[in-house]
């Protein structure tokens, strides 16, 4: 399984990379390979100032040995082995008309001391953060996600998109990161779903990233704005900073386990500002997005 998941991933990055570039028309993606000192690495590839994209990266690793201690504590164990593999995707785009958007899809398997496998699963999920909400965006995203789910269970899409809600929460802010997804983790072997129905599920997922993205991008990405507008969004990549540092669990894995540190904060953007108490015009599209992120919308 690790194997076929692997080999699924590397050929996703290069399909998404390879449509990400042509939409840009003049960034292309740079390329980085790295070993983990410990076992494994990965395939790093980072596009920036584009004419659509100002940063963004598409990375695959693959990283195996002994599990770290702080993770043996995580989960309960002691001794053991492990092999983690997975895409993460982070796009951040120039125009504030466009939004940000994150996937990941990856695999875990962890041994025993004879390298007997004792447990093993998927998670992974996409979602989207917009600065200025166009309903049709987020009702295009969440239609192609649910779409994925439908075909493999039709209790998953309501299940998964509430777990995303939950997850992608800025306790300290009280709001959500942005409008939600898809969001599992720890999908385990079960009487319905075998660990080969769990890869067809998350393949189907990873497969329908480039269709629930690229036409919102694609009609936005001409939009005008202004200087105003662009302030706006680099305060809300604020609190998408705030998210990834204080609450993701990847970004804490990726540290706890001597992760390669450019490609885990290759998800934070280039440009932010935190202004001191913060408050959008009453009545305007600023505001309308702050009073939708307080309280997560079903979009389909």
């Amino acid at each position: 399984m690790k194997d076929k998941f692997y080999n699924y991933i590397l050929q996703l990055q290069d399909t998404i990379t390879s449509k990400l570039s042509e939409i840009d028309g003049k960034a292309n993606f740079r390329e980085d390979l790295w070993d983990r000192p410990e076992g494994g690495g990965g395939r790093t590839r980072v596009i920036e100032n584009g004419n659509v994209f100002e940063k963004g990266g598409v990375n695959i690793s693959g990283v195996h040995g002994e599990l770290p201690k702080s993770m043996q504590d995580y989960f309960g164990v002691k001794d053991a082995n492990f092999f983690a593999c997975g895409l993460s995707l982070v796009l951040h785009p120039k125009n504030p008309m466009v939004p940000t958007v994150h996937a990941n899809w990856r695999y875990f398997e962890m041994y025993d001391q004879e390298g007997n496998i004792v447990d093993q699963w998927f998670g992974g999920g996409q979602d989207l953060t917009p600065y200025y909400l166009f309903d049709e965006d987020a009702v295009h995203f969440h239609s192609v996600c649910k779409r994925a789910c439908d075909a493999h269970n039709p209790e998953f899409h309501v299940m998964y998109k509430k777990k995303c809600d939950e997850y992608f929460w800025n306790t300290h802010r009280g709001e959500a990161r942005g409008v939600g997804g898809l969001f599992f983790d720890y999908c385990k072997a079960t009487e319905e779903m075998d660990m080969d129905a769990w890869y067809n599920f998350v393949t189907e997922v990873g497969n329908s990233f480039l269709e629930a993205y690229v036409p919102i991008v694609i009609k936005r990405k001409e939009l005008p704005y202004t200087k105003e507008h662009r302030d706006w969004q680099e305060i809300r990549r604020g609190r998408y900073v705030e998210f990834n540092l204080v609450h993701d669990k990847g970004t804490l894995f990726g540290l706890k386990t001597n992760g390669r540190i450019e490609s885990i904060l290759m998800s934070l953007p280039p440009h932010v500002q935190w202004v001191y108490d913060h408050h959008p015009e009453k009545g305007s599209e600023e505001e309308r997005l702050l009073e939708i992120l307080k309280s997560p919308k079903n979009w389909v």
